[in-house]
């Protein structure tokens, strides 16, 4: 007897389980539900419109570092599929892919048009029915089945897989089946700051600072952009994934330690005192001493320590010097709010890890309901991992619809 497989969310998840479910057993019934009247928009805004696919990281446990949550829980099944698998599954069907020096992986179109189409394309061929508009109400478990309610009619499911992403009103149906979720907070955002230190250089970045949240264990390395609203860049933006719990705690009211150089106080004022000795009769405020410190940035930090446009370094003393020590190595800034990193809305939280079985993505506590991507409370940083969780979840579901 063919089995009815319902998927609610028509995103990245729900299509790639859908494909693959299809593709190894065309006798069963596929349906996707969508709430809204499109599918598959987060693929299509996502890398900036050009879909960042996966991240051209191969090593299982080297990846689960880019997840502030689910990462241990994803060890098992990134050995099941991996980034790799990932790249090969798109390729084979005919989408060629591109790494880029950063990791990145991206189809070779460079638009994320052309995966929405290979979905849409494919379940059309495979034979999925594809419903919009059909924003679900509840869940009913029966003995052997589920009854999905919908606003427009009521699907019977022997199989349910729940892939929508972070949604509330899915939160609610899944809480009513007994699961518990954790409740959702932003993650992925960019820092607020008025300071009159970088209102004059908004673009202004440096390529390895060192960002922690004052009097905390939160710190990262890496490339920090200042911006016409404070501070963004991959430095502020894994920070922000980090500690989004912490944060949203704090109401995104916070003080920020900024080592400009990621080098230690003592090796900083080493620094200057030899650049001191090798330029005396160059003014200090005219060129940065370090590469890393732009011109316009070292501007700033001479300014706020009172040096003047007419100073030579011969005459900088030993408080100055301490001084532009303290500014490069532990600026403070006072974080006043966030703001969304473009479109991409990561949310931190979702159905309780310790409910799934990861090996089938299945819940423990009913059998033959699935979870896959962004609903569980898994979610990482920049740079392909939140695809790539979906791609895994959702294949791994679909092995196991396809087995059970």
């Amino acid at each position: 007897m063919s089995k009815k497989v319902v998927i609610v969310g028509g995103g990245a998840a729900g299509f790639f389980a859908a494909i693959n479910i299809a593709e190894n057993r065309p006798d069963f019934e596929v349906i996707i539900i969508e709430k809204s009247d499109q599918v598959l928009q987060k693929v299509k805004i996502s890398g900036g419109g050009r879909c960042n696919i996966t991240n051209a990281c191969f090593e299982p446990k080297e990846l689960i570092q880019f997840y502030p949550r689910g990462g241990k829980e994803l060890l098992g099944p990134f050995h099941q599929f991996m980034t790799g698998d990932t790249m090969e599954w798109f390729e084979s069907r005919g989408i060629p892919l591109k790494i880029e020096e950063d990791n990145r992986v991206f189809p070779a179109s460079n638009s994320s048009q052309t995966i929405v189409d290979f979905f849409v394309e494919t379940t059309q061929k495979l034979g999925v029915k594809v419903l919009t508009q059909h924003r679900v109400a509840t869940v009913l478990k029966s003995e052997n089945q589920f009854e999905v309610i919908t606003s427009k009619g009521n699907f019977l499911a022997d199989d349910l897989l729940m892939a929508t992403g972070s949604n509330n009103r899915i939160y609610q149906v899944v809480s009513s089946l007994g699961h518990n979720v954790i409740h959702t907070v932003p993650s992925l955002f960019t820092f607020e700051i008025n300071d009159n230190r970088l209102k004059p250089i908004p673009g202004i970045s440096v390529p390895n600072a060192s960002v922690q949240i004052k009097n905390n264990d939160f710190s990262i390395n890496g490339p920090l952009l200042i911006t016409h609203w404070g501070m963004s860049g991959p430095a502020i933006l894994k920070l922000s994934a980090f500690a989004a719990r912490y944060l949203a705690e704090a109401n995104y009211y916070f003080d920020l330690e900024v080592n400009w150089l990621s080098k230690p106080e003592d090796s900083v004022i080493s620094d200057l005192k030899e650049f001191k000795l090798a330029h005396p009769k160059k003014t200090m405020i005219s060129k940065s001493p370090f590469a890393d410190i732009p011109n316009r940035l070292w501007e700033q930090i001479c300014l706020f320590c009172k040096i003047e446009a007419s100073n030579i370094w011969a005459d900088g003393d030993k408080n100055q010097l301490q001084q532009l020590t303290n500014e490069l190595t532990k600026a403070t800034f006072k974080i006043v709010g966030k703001s969304t990193f473009k479109e991409e809305f990561v949310m931190a939280g979702g159905v309780d890890l310790k409910e799934i079985n990861f090996k089938k993505m299945e819940s423990k506590i009913h059998p033959h309901l699935y979870f896959a991507g962004e609903i569980l409370n898994i979610d990482a940083v920049t740079g392909g991992f939140n695809f790539q969780n979906a791609w895994t979840t959702a294949y791994i579901a679909a092995l196991s619809i396809i087995e059970n």
